[in-house]
């Protein structure tokens, strides 16, 4: 198994903390408690967000194993910025939401670069042979 440095182990861990506590903050209270409980796609958003955030935690424990949810992060950002807030913004522009979302969203994208161990996703999921096969 490939070896990851301590401070490659510090900065996942403070990745996953970073993302379920911020879920934590911004998603939970609406989850718990919602000024009115509708189902329609911002209920569903943050249901997921919500799985996020707990798997997130997870993370914290055991930060090799989760990393598909760092990876996921990093996607989802990746694919919103390039697929939706840059042409918008080349084109219409970006109203404040989504200028404070692409700011949020690049920020993500760089930690994740920096975070994420990126030979090792490398290694075990891409490179690397499936354990089991059906």
């Amino acid at each position: 198994m490939s070896k990851i440095n301590k401070v490659r182990m510090y900065l996942l861990r403070a990745s996953y903390l970073f993302v379920s506590a911020g879920l934590a903050v911004f998603i939970w209270p609406d989850i718990l408690a919602p000024q009115e409980r509708l189902v329609n796609e911002y209920s569903i958003i943050s249901s997921l967000l919500g799985a996020i955030a707990v798997l997130a935690a997870l993370g914290f424990i055991y930060p090799l194993r989760m990393l598909p949810v760092l990876i996921f992060e990093f996607l989802w950002k990746m694919i919103w910025v390039i697929g939706f807030a840059l042409p918008v913004k080349a084109t219409t522009g970006l109203d404040e939401y989504g200028q404070s979302t692409l700011f949020d969203c690049n920020l993500g994208i760089a930690l994740m670069l920096l975070t994420i161990p990126w030979d090792y996703v490398y290694k075990h999921y891409i490179k690397g042979k499936p354990r089991h096969t059906l």
